[in-house]
């Protein structure tokens, strides 16, 4: 699937990636703040100390440009006329800023975790750090950028890959999460070991928040993991070529991701800002009763991760609710099977 068709999609905006594997070892009211996080001077000789280097203990997150921005009309010059058509256009058309992608609401929220975390830690390293990854020309960069400083996005970082594949530059970049609209460079970075997940496009009317960062588990998925693990000791016994272990693999991968970001959000909890964290958590069961989200919610905090909030469906459509929440992120049920762990989710159907 091309990202160009993504954009046709009629639900609403997520960030669909398959839960994962528990690792061997390891409330109530939705808090929001008012501060707007500022706007960075992008005049390099202005940039924070942070921004010039890559802080030690930072969250990379690196985006593609086609999630970050709306480039669906360039696109289609791209498969009509050509590349030097493509290029030619975005040169033309270099002052003009793209419009808002997939992504763009998830990296404001992510700007406004770094900016509560400045406030409570002034100095400290462990936020989020964006990278733009795209395999479009350097030329075409030009744009891009504009449009990030049109925008006033932190975002310092990029990897421009004239037409080869930015999955092999993930890793030099210390890449945590890799979010992509294009299902097969989603895969190919799950087989890099690489964290990574699919965006996809729901309910264009959806507002999603610029202001706090909503993470949502499916509760369901747990019970299927269980049978995943009970199938990945048959194979163990039978010596079966058809294995599940290439998914528990990709799903381990996650993990670290999920470690980091509870650390984060217990730095606002030790500041005694639970009900006004920037991170909120929240677990649907849509089809399991009371027994299926304890087990969801002992496995999540076990993550290292607090969930705020918890629905329990028990057959209830769950399409309203995440319509309500609006998550950035939704590890979805869907996502567990073996063949499609970058296959997008479509919450509204279910």
């Amino acid at each position: 699937m091309s990202d160009t068709g993504l954009y046709s999609l009629n639900d609403m905006d997520l960030c669909a990636v398959p839960v994962p594997d528990r690792p061997s070892s390891t409330k109530k009211n939705r808090g929001t703040t008012n501060k707007t996080p500022p706007i960075i001077d992008r005049d390099k000789s202005q940039l924070p100390a942070q921004l010039e280097t890559k802080p030690q203990q930072a969250i990379t997150i690196a985006v593609s440009s086609r999630t970050l921005f709306n480039m669906s009309d360039e696109r289609a010059i791209y498969e009509s006329d050509g590349l030097e058509s493509y290029v030619k256009y975005q040169l033309d058309h270099e002052n003009e800023p793209l419009r808002k992608g997939l992504a763009f609401a998830l990296m404001k929220a992510l700007e406004t975790v770094n900016f509560r975390l400045h406030e409570l830690y002034p100095g400290s390293d462990e936020i989020f750090d964006i990278v733009l990854m795209t395999n479009n020309h350097a030329q075409v960069g030009v744009r891009l950028i504009n449009s990030i400083n049109h925008y006033g996005l932190a975002i310092e970082r990029f990897c421009m890959t004239g037409g080869t594949s930015p999955v092999n530059y993930l890793k030099a970049y210390h890449t945590n999460l890799y979010l992509s609209s294009d299902p097969m460079k989603v895969a190919n970075a799950l087989n890099e070991g690489i964290a990574a997940a699919t965006m996809c496009h729901l309910d264009k009317e959806a507002q999603l928040s610029e202001k706090q960062l909503r993470v949502a588990f499916d509760g369901d998925s747990f019970v299927q993991q269980d049978q995943d693990e009970r199938s990945a000791q048959s194979y163990m016994l039978s010596n079966s070529p058809s294995s599940p272990e290439s998914k528990l693999t990709s799903q381990g991968v996650l993990i670290g991701f999920l470690e980091s970001l509870g650390r984060l959000q217990k730095k606002f909890y030790a500041k005694n800002e639970r009900l006004n964290c920037p991170i909120r958590v929240y677990l649907i069961v849509k089809k399991g009763g009371s027994a299926v989200g304890l087990k969801a919610l002992k496995t999540i905090r076990s993550w290292g991760l607090d969930v705020d909030e918890t629905f329990i469906l028990s057959g209830l459509s769950a399409a309203e609710l995440l319509n309500k929440i609006g998550p950035h992120i939704y590890f979805d049920e869907q996502m567990l099977q073996p063949s499609s762990a970058a296959t997008i989710a479509q919450c509204k159907a279910r």
